[in-house]
């Protein structure tokens, strides 16, 4: 149960998988800055949401999986019952 393993432990299980994704994940983004009109997406607010998220990987504060979350989260729209459907 992941419950009872120590933080090491986890660690040592993880690892494999998150170096993985990361390494996944940095070759995306080379593969976008070397695509034709790299340029003109850097300021994209998609590219601005994936900078985000990977600042908040790094932050070293808690609760990273829901911060990432928001992240890429529209904000809370009160009245969205009554809005018309896309």
């Amino acid at each position: 149960m992941p419950g009872n393993m120590s933080a090491s432990e986890m660690l040592t299980r993880e690892f494999p998988q998150i170096r993985h994704r990361l390494i996944d994940i940095a070759a995306a983004l080379d593969r976008i800055d070397r695509a034709e009109g790299a340029n003109a997406v850097q300021s994209d607010s998609r590219l601005a949401s994936l900078r985000e998220a990977a600042r908040v990987l790094t932050d070293g504060r808690p609760d990273r999986a829901q911060r990432v979350q928001m992240v890429f989260s529209d904000p809370y729209d009160p009245g969205w019952r009554d809005a018309e459907p896309r």
